[in-house]
């Protein structure tokens, strides 16, 4: 499926806080949404970006892969969507084998759902459990990639313990860490 592409980008959210009950485009997508967690990845000191991970009634485990959630990531500096979608895969492949022709399709498929932010920018994706993943842009649907394994690898990046980014995982999993990424 193609992925629907529409113009975005409300630079107002770099200065306010995340809605109490989730963006309207989580609220739409899962019932009952509450913050689960949050926190900052830093890269060599400078902020990327602030992620929220926003759940319904069942809160995810171990069995993340089964419940639907939305991460959202609010972006602090300007990147370009198509190094996004590269380091994504990048970050994939830390969670397990991926062929070659899912791989390049996953890519593809990236490049044409992300596209480069600035701050105050927002991606969300939200996990479909036995679909794939949704994708917003500032609010604004994207697009999204019917995969289960897709949207398995890509939440993967912050939610499984296969991360490169363990403190992260643990201020969005809600499990205690209170503190930015170093």
């Amino acid at each position: 499926m193609a992925p629907l592409l529409l113009p975005a980008s409300p630079a107002a959210w770099a200065q306010s806080p995340p809605p109490v009950n989730g963006p309207a485009e989580v609220v739409a997508e899962i019932p009952g949404t509450r913050l689960l967690g949050r926190g900052t990845l830093r890269f060599m000191g400078l902020r990327v970006y602030d992620g929220r991970l926003w759940v319904g009634a069942a809160a995810p485990g171990a069995d993340w892969q089964v419940v639907p959630l939305a991460l959202e990531l609010q972006y602090l500096r300007n990147l370009k969507g198509g190094l996004i979608a590269e380091r994504s895969l990048k970050e994939m492949r830390r969670q397990g084998e991926i062929d070659e022709v899912s791989a390049e399709r996953w890519l593809g498929n990236m490049k044409q759902l992300f596209p480069d932010v600035g701050p105050g920018d927002r991606i969300t994706g939200v996990n479909l459990p036995g679909v794939g993943a949704r994708f917003f842009v500032n609010g604004q649907l994207r697009g999204e990639v019917r995969e289960p394994e897709f949207a398995r690898y890509f939440f993967g990046i912050w939610l499984s313990p296969r991360t490169s980014e363990p403190a992260m995982r643990e201020q969005l999993l809600g499990l205690g860490a209170t503190r930015s990424n170093p």
